[in-house]
């Protein structure tokens, strides 16, 4: 099922933002993640909420899981560009381990605590099951949604 033309906007506007130089708007809590389609070859932009950070290197997860089109095509191509407040890098990528997700997540999580009943209900719905919080849940969590590390090529640890 695809989304309407409402929906699609509402969904377009954060890109909307960075091609015009605002997406410092949005700081550092998304980013703006170019990368080049697995079978076209054409950019594509997303915008994906950051989840944590860490010496130079942003998580973001994958909320629809290995089948989401931008991740997709990361296994197939490395990543163009990415746009982080005001800073522009051409980043490089690796996805997390099962514990390094869990351990972001946790961190994401106690940060977020005042919506954790709104976050419960939208990881439920995103893993089709009942989401607690709980070390087990997210563990399953880690093992369907990747998260990926995007840090600046040729900085730090290798992806």
């Amino acid at each position: 099922m695809k989304p309407g033309p409402v929906l699609r906007a509402v969904f377009r506007a954060p890109v909307w933002l960075y091609d015009h130089g605002l997406g410092r708007l949005l700081g550092h809590r998304f980013l703006c993640l170019t990368h080049l389609g697995r079978r076209s070859g054409r950019a594509y932009r997303t915008v994906l909420e950051v989840v944590g950070a860490r010496d130079g290197e942003y998580f973001v997860v994958a909320g629809l899981g290995e089948g989401a089109d931008w991740f997709r095509n990361l296994r197939a191509r490395p990543p163009v560009e990415v746009v982080i407040g005001a800073r522009r890098f051409a980043p490089r990528h690796r996805v997390l381990s099962e514990a390094e997700a869990v351990e972001v997540f946790a961190r994401y999580e106690h940060r977020n605590r005042w919506v954790r009943p709104v976050l419960h209900r939208v990881l439920g719905k995103l893993l089709g099951r009942p989401y607690d919080g709980s070390a087990e849940a997210r563990a399953r969590m880690a093992r369907q949604l990747p998260i990926v590390g995007l840090r600046e090529a040729g900085s730090g640890r290798p992806g």
